[in-house]
């Protein structure tokens, strides 16, 4: 990046390493914002609830076909309404069904808990690009402006494309179950390897002490509940304003995760275990966020839109950003941070041609998606604790692949003006 602002952007060397410097904090509350969706996500995940409601379900198919479609439904439709619960509570589901249920493929039932965030996340209420610039403040905010959800996740045209989407794909993705002479069953200690969360008990003590009483107590997460719960009501139902943004959910999912945890000893227990999961996002975004400040600081932006509008018009450019986007993603994995990279030219770009932002933020939002599926950064908890390599699922996600991206770019080509 220093280099493409040194030649591209026309600054000098010196510039550039200042505006690296200068930008690194300018991320800050995306960033946080970010750590909160996938600590919520987890949280709510491993619950005590959650977690009964994935083992009715997982007691429900009675063939192995059933299982891969009840698993490929459930992370689809997880990853619609929060990425992080698709991650944790698809590992849940799949360890209830290799228990449960003999048969199915281990191999493809990983690819199908996999399948939410190669092909949904990013167009339901936890999709980071949307629901930033849908928030007030958000780093963009003097140059397109507030963009509500009700022109990008909330548009027919998402809508239709999310239906059509889980359609096939529930139809397709138990077809790929192999002949049970070729079907590789889950192994127990595979099975023992994906960690449950367990609430901690309280001590065994005759008279336990008010403090532990207190640490143990339903009625401490359960007026939290109750106050989050008056507060959506009051946002929802009297406010004239009540804007979907990353605040409301996040403020939404931290109720949730006090409120389904029995205590506070085991909402601070699944805190610490999902605090594992962000330090991806503490370490990257500011990196990132460095190499936005060059290209805010630089004539690099204008650099990189003139190349789009050269070869764009207005009717092919959203493909082209959902292909840009889908290549830039299988090489740095991360939907919100590198949206702050992408963002300043190809939002120039379709300002040039005419393409409204919020196609243009929704043409970025599935090209996030195309490559999840055959890039193994997201898989890496779901496989690690499956005790699975990225190569044994990857024949399944490269058909998922093939079928996937024709649909949604053809969409996008038939995209309405």
């Amino acid at each position: 990046m220093l280099i493409l602002g040194v030649t591209a952007g026309r600054a000098s060397f010196i510039t550039c390493v200042a505006a690296w410097g200068d930008g690194f904090w300018e991320l800050l509350p995306f960033s946080m914002q970010m750590c909160l969706i996938m600590f919520t996500g987890s949280v709510v995940a491993v619950s005590p609830p959650v977690r009964r409601a994935l083992a009715w379900l997982a007691s429900r198919p009675r063939t192995p076909r059933q299982s891969i479609l009840l698993v490929a439904l459930c992370s689809m439709l997880l990853a619609l309404i929060h990425w992080g619960i698709s991650i944790v509570g698809s590992a849940v589901l799949v360890r209830e069904l290799g228990r449960r249920r003999a048969g199915a493929d281990y191999r493809l039932l990983l690819a199908a808990a996999y399948l939410g965030m190669g092909t949904t996340w990013h167009a339901g209420l936890s999709a980071s690009a949307p629901l930033l610039v849908a928030t007030p403040g958000h780093f963009l905010e003097s140059e397109i402006g507030i963009i509500p959800v009700s022109a990008t996740i909330f548009s027919s045209f998402n809508l239709i494309l999310v239906a059509i989407v889980v359609l096939i794909f529930s139809i397709v993705t138990p077809l790929l179950h192999p002949a049970p002479a070729e079907t590789i069953e889950a192994t127990p200690a595979q099975l023992e390897a994906i960690h449950v969360f367990e609430p901690p008990h309280p001590p065994a003590a005759l008279k336990p002490a008010p403090a532990t009483k207190l640490e143990f107590s339903r009625w401490v997460n359960l007026t939290f509940g109750a106050l989050a719960l008056v507060w959506v009501v009051d946002y929802i139902f009297v406010r004239t304003q009540h804007p979907v943004t990353l605040n409301v959910l996040n403020f939404v999912m931290m109720g949730l995760a006090i409120a389904l945890h029995p205590s506070a000893a085991s909402l601070v227990a699944a805190a610490e275990e999902a605090s594992g999961l962000v330090f991806g996002i503490i370490l990257q975004f500011p990196l990132y966020a460095g190499m936005y400040g060059i290209i805010r600081e630089t004539h690099l932006a204008e650099s990189l839109a003139g190349v789009f509008v050269a070869g764009a018009t207005a009717h092919t450019y959203p493909v082209i950003v959902y292909w840009y986007s889908g290549i830039v993603n299988y090489f740095v994995p991360s939907g919100g941070s590198k949206w702050a990279i992408e963002a300043p030219y190809i939002l120039a770009a379709g300002k040039t041609l005419g393409v409204p932002a919020a196609k243009v933020v929704t043409a970025y939002a599935w090209g996030d998606m195309v490559t999840d599926i055959i890039q193994p950064f997201w898989a890496i908890p779901l496989l690690a604790a499956a005790r699975l390599d990225f190569r044994e699922i990857l024949g399944f996600c490269m058909i998922l692949f093939c079928i996937y991206a024709p649909v949604v770019t053809l969409a996008f080509l038939l995209f309405p003006r």
